[in-house]
C-alpha cells in the first residue's frame, strides 16, 4: 500500500508532445490515480532558445484531449508553485549558493571547442568521454585571467569518487561508479540551471515521492542522487520504463511515421484509442486483455508488470483499436467528433436533414478506421460527388454487367412501394432477366449505384439514396 504518492510529468515546451512522452504522462497519471495520489504538471522551459509558448499551449491541449488531468500545475495552482521553471530562477540561485558555500561546485571557463577536443581525445584513446576537471583546481589568478578574456563561467558539481546505488521499481538494483562520471554542469554560462540541477530542487520542493520516466534518463539518475545527497535531501523512488521503438527496434522517431499526439489527433484517431494503446505498450496490464476504459486502466496498472525491454509501436494495431472505438461510439457522439473532418472535406452537415445524415453515418461507421476516413465513405451518398472509379468501370464493362444494370433500372422506372421493397423486387427482377446471380449480380449494381466496388450493405445504401437518385446513377453508369 502506497500512501497518496505525488508523481510528476515535466515536459519541455520545445516541440510537439511525442507519444513516448505521452506514455510517460500516462504512467504517472495511472500510478497517482491508482493509489489515490496527485499528479503534478511542471513545465521545464529553461531552454530559452527552443522553448515556445505555442508548444506549451499545444502540449496542455494534447494532454486535455487525451484525458490526462493534473492536480497541480498550469491553470491549477497549488502550495508548491510556481510550476514553470522560468519562474523559479531565484530558487535555483539560492541553491547554487548553498553548494558554493559548501565548496561542492566550481566555476568552469572551458569553451565548447575545448570540451569537444577533450571529448575526442578520450574517445580516440578508448576512454569514457567525460569532463576531466581542467578548471577544478584553478587558482584565483588563473580564474581572473580567464574572466579578463571575456569568458563567462558555467558551474560544475564536484563528483565524489563513490558509488551510487538505487533500487529501481521496474529494473531492480542498479549501481553507478562515481569515478566514471565527470564533474557535470549544474548552471550554464548564461545563468540558466541545467536539467539535473533544476529537477532535483523542484522534485524535492514539490514533495515528489515517485519519479516515473523513460530508461533514457537512467544515467541522469546517478547525477541527481549525488545532488540529493549534497543538499541533504531524501531522493524519491525511481522507476524507469522501457522506450517506445519503431519496427526496426530503433528509438521511435519521425522516420518511422507519425510520432506526436497532435499528428494522430489530426489524422482522426480517438483519444481513448491512443491512450489505450499507449497503456498496452510495455505490458503494464494483465490477463491478455487489450480493450480498457480509463477507469479499468487505473485499476489494473502496476509498475511491477512494466516491461524492461523496448515496446515496438505498431500503427496497424493502433488503427485496429481505433476502429473498435469508433464502432462503439453512439452515432450522435460520432457525428459531433466528425465535424472538423467533415468540414475539411467540404461537407456542411448542419445544412443536411439530421435524420437522413444520421442514417448515413450509422451505415458507414463500421467502415471507418479513423475519423479522417469519413470523406471517402460518405461521398457516395451525395449526387454531386458521384463518380465511377476505374475499378467500378472495369466491372461494368462486360455484357452480363450491362444486362444486370439495365434490367435493375427497368424495374425501378415504374416501381412503387418502400425503398426496401423496391430494392428487393428490383434485384429479383434483374436476376430473372439477366440470368446472373451471386457476386456477378450484386457487384454491377453496387458499381452503378455507388461508383465503388466496396462499401456498406447495398440494400441500406439504396434506402438512403432513394429511387430517384438511383435511377439517375443507373443511367450514367449505362452510358
Amino acid at each position: 500500500m502506497i500512501d497518496k504518492p505525488r508523481t510528476r510529468f515535466a515536459p519541455s515546451p520545445t516541440g510537439e508532445l511525442h507519444v513516448g512522452n505521452a506514455r510517460t504522462a500516462l504512467f504517472n497519471w495511472m500510478f497517482a490515480r491508482h493509489w489515490g495520489g496527485n499528479l503534478i504538471l511542471r513545465i521545464e522551459d529553461t531552454d530559452e532558445s527552443r522553448s515556445a509558448l505555442s508548444y506549451q499551449s499545444n502540449l496542455l491541449d494534447d494532454l486535455k484531449w487525451l484525458g490526462l488531468d493534473w492536480d497541480e500545475g498550469p491553470g491549477k495552482d497549488g502550495a508548491y508553485g510556481p510550476y514553470k521553471q522560468s519562474e523559479r530562477l531565484d530558487i535555483y540561485s539560492d541553491h547554487l549558493k548553498k553548494l558554493m558555500d559548501s565548496d561542492l561546485v566550481y566555476p568552469c571557463y572551458c569553451t565548447e571547442e575545448e570540451l569537444d577536443e577533450e571529448r575526442q581525445t578520450l574517445i580516440l584513446s578508448k576512454r569514457m568521454p567525460r569532463y576531466m576537471g581542467k578548471c577544478r583546481n584553478l587558482s584565483d589568478a588563473e580564474r581572473e585571467a580567464l574572466v579578463a578574456q571575456g569568458r563567462k563561467p558555467s558551474y560544475r558539481f564536484k563528483v565524489p569518487p563513490t558509488s551510487i546505488e538505487l533500487n529501481d521499481l521496474i529494473r531492480g538494483p542498479i549501481k553507478f561508479e562515481g569515478e566514471s562520471i565527470g564533474d557535470f554542469i549544474i548552471v550554464r554560462s548564461n545563468g540558466m540551471p541545467a536539467y539535473n540541477f533544476a529537477v532535483v530542487i523542484d522534485d524535492h520542493l514539490m514533495a515528489i515521492t515517485h519519479v516515473i520516466r523513460g530508461e533514457d534518463h537512467l544515467s541522469n539518475t546517478a547525477l541527481q542522487i549525488m545532488l540529493y545527497r549534497a543538499f541533504g535531501y531524501e531522493p524519491p523512488a525511481f522507476a524507469h520504463h522501457c522506450l517506445i521503438l519503431g519496427k526496426d527496434h530503433a528509438k521511435l522517431s519521425k522516420r518511422h511515421g507519425s510520432v506526436s499526439v497532435g499528428e494522430f489527433r489530426r489524422r482522426g484517431f480517438l483519444p481513448e484509442a491512443l491512450l489505450n494503446y499507449l497503456g498496452l505498450l510495455g505490458s503494464s496490464f494483465t490477463d491478455g486483455r487489450e480493450i480498457f476504459s480509463q477507469s479499468e486502466m487505473i485499476e489494473v496498472f502496476s509498475l511491477e508488470r512494466a516491461s524492461k525491454s523496448g515496446a515496438v509501436f505498431d500503427e496497424g494495431k493502433l488503427r485496429w483499436l481505433n476502429a473498435i472505438y469508433i464502432r462503439s461510439l453512439a452515432t450522435d457522439e460520432l457525428i459531433m467528433r466528425l465535424q472538423p473532418f467533415l468540414h475539411e472535406f467540404g461537407f456542411q452537415p448542419e445544412t443536411l436533414d439530421p435524420e437522413w445524415f444520421k442514417n448515413v453515418i450509422e451505415i458507414v461507421k463500421d467502415e471507418l478506421t479513423t475519423l479522417a476516413d469519413i470523406g471517402g465513405h460518405i461521398d457516395l451518398f451525395f449526387d454531386d460527388r458521384y463518380e465511377i472509379s476505374s475499378d467500378a468501370k472495369h466491372i461494368l464493362d462486360t455484357a452480363n454487367a450491362r444486362k444486370v444494370v439495365q434490367s435493375f433500372g427497368e424495374y425501378l422506372a415504374d416501381a412503387t412501394g418502400s425503398p426496401q421493397e423496391i430494392y428487393i423486387a428490383a434485384i429479383k427482377h434483374a436476376k430473372e432477366k439477366s440470368g446472373v446471380k451471386g457476386r456477378d449480380l450484386y457487384m454491377p449494381v453496387r458499381a452503378a449505384l455507388t461508383g465503388k466496388i466496396t462499401g456498406p450493405e447495398l440494400d441500406k445504401v439504396f434506402v438512403i439514396l432513394g429511387k430517384d437518385s438511383a435511377c439517375q446513377r443507373l443511367k450514367r453508369a449505362d452510358k
